[in-house]
């Protein structure tokens, strides 16, 4: 494996990086959304209790308190899911650049075994061996991180849409709710 990694040249360390921050962002972001999920999906009741109140409401529930009306509780959960997103458009980016750096090491291997073939006068499969190779392990490399993070960020992105969702809900049963013991 690590001989691959070797033969793949200089880009692979770059595409190691996507991967190790892709990875990360996932771990971290399939985490976050799960628990916040979890929370949110509780009874009203379990949800008021401070110990069991997730963190993307207290904002909301401030605001509630305030006397906020529904379009400054629109624009808090807005914020909130925005604050909730960060991190999303790194695995897009990641997910764009690892084919890119992966074509790119195709394009200097192929540049390295034509340099072999121009500097020889008699050429063998084994002198063009090395640019081939570096050419078709970064390729492989980049879509090998590509996909998985490609398919990661889309999962996250519908996870957020089905937490804004719920959120909308909660939000709108809580300010119902406090506006009826206001009366």
């Amino acid at each position: 494996m690590i001989e691959f990694f070797l033969k793949g040249g200089f880009l692979m360390y770059t595409i190691l990086l996507c991967s190790i921050t892709g990875v990360a962002i996932l771990i971290n972001k399939f985490i976050q959304y799960r628990g916040i999920l979890r929370k949110l999906e509780m009874p009203l009741d379990d949800i008021l209790k401070k110990k069991t109140n997730p963190t993307i409401l207290t904002p909301i529930l401030e605001g509630i308190k305030n006397g906020c009306d529904e379009k400054e509780l629109s624009l808090i959960g807005t914020r909130q899911v925005r604050k909730m997103e960060k991190g999303l458009s790194w695995l897009s980016l990641i997910a764009t650049i690892a084919p890119l750096l992966g074509l790119t090491g195709t394009v200097t291997g192929m540049i390295k075994a034509f340099m072999v073939i121009e500097n020889s006068t008699s050429v063998n499969p084994s002198m063009l061996a090395g640019g081939i190779w570096e050419a078709l392990i970064t390729t492989a490399a980049g879509l090998l991180v590509a996909i998985p993070i490609h398919i990661g960020h889309h999962y996250l992105e519908k996870q957020a849409d089905d937490i804004a969702f719920v959120l909308k809900e909660v939000t709108t049963s809580l300010y119902m709710r406090y506006k009826n013991d206001k009366k």
